[in-house]
């Protein structure tokens, strides 16, 4: 088991499974969403809409996650899970993005996955404070992971220097 923490494009990466920092309908979105679904090909946008919806418009629910082909990335997987909107704390944020560390990781071992990718869960359009969403995944991340059934290597990949940088300091002081 290790964590890591570097700089890069997570859909270069060449991991058992990537993450997906989705909406609710897994059909598509802007930032780490659109570069996935980009990356994948159409093929993903298929399989996405071939996923049952458990209310209308919603595949998967705030802190579950999903499991798809990776398609046309070098990931065999993607582990699509939607993060909160930050709403000040006060809403269930905290425990909500803890779930989807941990609900990744979990669909990660019963596919029997060994190395997964996270982006920065909820930290662009959903406002996520990157500082505390770094404390949250460090929580789940560690928790999640001593408890694993087996080894899983975890790359946190975040797409400038500046926030990587954030994040190691928040790992480093935990």
């Amino acid at each position: 088991m290790s964590i890591t923490l570097l700089t890069a494009d997570l859909t270069t990466l060449a991991v058992d499974a990537v993450v997906n920092a989705a909406n609710h309908t897994l059909l598509g979105g802007g930032g780490v969403d659109g570069a996935i679904h980009r990356g994948a090909g159409a093929r993903l946008l298929e399989a996405c809409r071939a996923l049952p919806e458990v209310a209308p418009g919603v595949r998967c629910p705030t802190g579950e996650a999903r499991i798809t082909p990776g398609f046309d990335l070098p990931a065999r997987h993607v582990i699509h899970t939607v993060g909160p909107v930050w709403r000040g704390g006060e809403h269930g944020e905290p425990a909500q993005l803890a779930a989807c560390y941990r609900n990744a990781l979990q669909l990660a071992y019963e596919h029997r996955l060994r190395s997964i990718a996270f982006p920065a869960i909820s930290c662009g359009a959903y406002g996520y404070p990157p500082e505390l969403a770094a404390e949250a995944a460090c929580r789940s991340l560690r928790r999640t992971l001593a408890e694993a059934p087996e080894p899983t290597d975890v790359h946190l990949c975040f797409v400038s220097p500046a926030m990587t940088a954030l994040w190691q300091r928040v790992f480093s002081a935990a």
